[in-house]
This record gives C-alpha cells, structure tokens and sequence, in this order.
C-alpha cells in the first residue's frame, strides 16, 4: 500500500422492521435509519386467542417476505419493562404477564429486537422534539405517551386511570364506548376528556392517532395534530437511535410532516 493511502470503510446502511401489535391488527414495514419506508406498510389480523405464541407466529407469517432487516422494533398495547410485558389487557393478560417478547421475538426471527408500549413507540415517530408532547392512540383501548424534547417520559398507563366515578379511560372512550354510543356521544366524551389533559399537562402539542382518529368530527385545537399509523411506526428507527457515538442508528432530527 502506498504511503499516505487513506482506507475508507464501507457502512451499510441499517434497517429496521417496525412492528405495531394492536389489539385488531398487527402492522408491520421495514425501514431505513431516518424512518423512511423501504417497502408498503402491511398488516394481519390480530390472532384470537391473542397470546404470545399465536402472536408470534402471526409476526412470523406476516414479515416472512419482507426485504432483510438488521434491528427489530415492537410497539406493543401494555405495560413494558426493558422488553418484559407486565400488561396486555386488550390482548390476554394472563397468558402475557411478565413474558419477555424482545428475547424471543429476537430469537424468532434472529435479529436484536426492543419493545415498548406503542403509544410511545407512535410517539417517537410523530413529535417535533420541541417542548411538552403528548400522545393519544384511539383504537381497541386508549393509549397514551408524553415526551419532552423528543426524549420519552416515564411510561403512564393512562388507560387504567379513573376518568369518572365508574369508568377509566379505556371504559370511556375506547372501542367499545364508540360501538355502544355511536359517533356523536362519543365524539362528546372525547371532548371532555382533551379538556381535562389540557388542563393537566399544559403541552405544547397534542397528537392524536389510531384507527378511531378518523371518527372525531369537531373541530380540534391549532396545537392537536391527527396523525396515522404510518407516522406511528417510523418510531421504530428513532428506538434504535441513542446519543452516544456508538448508536446503530443516526436518525435525524427532522421529524415527518403531520396531518391537520
């Protein structure tokens, strides 16, 4: 080699495949380190019973002509502990009850694998990182996330909080609130419910997602942004994204335009 040759190493570019576990679908794309697609968002039905190995399997099933991937990222409807679930109660609580999913979903599909509540995972892949922001999800039960400055809070499970004497959040406005009210009482208790979390948290800004987004029919404050489940799951590259130098993954700051 002559003298002064300078030897320039070759990074691959790292992918992830971001999952989004619900409680009526699970969602699934592979994406580059900014949280660009690199393929069309797919989806699953959610098995039923819903326990880790039909789950798992469905996950398999889903992903198994995906394009390679070198991290994996879950977003999963409870409690989570470095990659532990504590509660699953949209799923089957019992059968998930202190099951580590990131060790054996990584050792599933034979790649590194992390979990979080998915409120916060949609959170990382949706806020601007400036200030107070806070998450709702409206699907099968409610969600919910807080970060300040792009980084995530402790996680709050919300949904299991009383709203009234007799119902907590879930009860309130969850899925099956909206099939026994209809529309309109619905949209009603949701108005209630962002007046008081706007009194609580004073955020900067709100943001609003999961499939029953789409219902609400009033008009939403300029700081509320409604955003989809595509956003959310772009969250799965900023979950391998740490501040040190030797982070697999570079996200960069800018954040993804929002809906309106």
């Amino acid at each position: 080699m002559a003298r002064g040759t300078t030897i320039k190493k070759t990074i691959s570019p790292i992918k992830i495949l971001s999952i989004d576990v619900g409680g009526s679908h699970v969602k699934a794309v592979v994406l580059n380190s900014e949280g660009q697609l690199l393929q069309q968002y797919q989806k699953i039905t959610t098995p039923s019973p819903a326990n880790p190995a039909s789950l798992i399997k469905a996950i398999k099933t889903l992903t198994k002509d995906f394009p390679p991937y070198d991290y994996i990222s879950v977003g999963f409807p409870g409690y989570v502990k470095n990659g532990v679930i504590k509660t699953a109660p949209n799923l089957d609580n019992t059968s998930w009850k202190n099951f580590n999913l990131s060790k054996k979903l990584g050792t599933a599909l034979g790649k590194p694998a992390k979990v979080v509540n998915d409120a916060d995972m949609q959170g990382l892949g949706v806020v601007a990182g400036k200030g107070l922001e806070m998450v709702l999800t409206l699907g099968t039960g409610f969600g919910s996330a807080l970060l300040l400055d792009g980084n995530l809070l402790p996680h709050l499970e919300m949904a299991h909080h009383p709203f009234t004497k007799h119902n907590t959040y879930d009860d309130y406005i969850g899925e099956k609130a909206l099939e026994n009210l209809g529309d309109k009482k619905w949209n009603k208790r949701l108005k209630k419910v962002l007046a008081v979390l706007k009194t609580v948290f004073n955020y900067d800004t709100l943001y609003i997602g999961g499939g029953n987004a789409r219902k609400i029919n009033f008009k939403l404050n300029k700081n509320i942004k409604i955003v989809t489940n595509e956003d959310g799951i772009k969250g799965g590259a900023r979950l391998w994204a740490t501040p040190n130098e030797q982070s697999p993954v570079k996200v960069p700051a800018k954040k993804v335009n929002h809906q309106n």
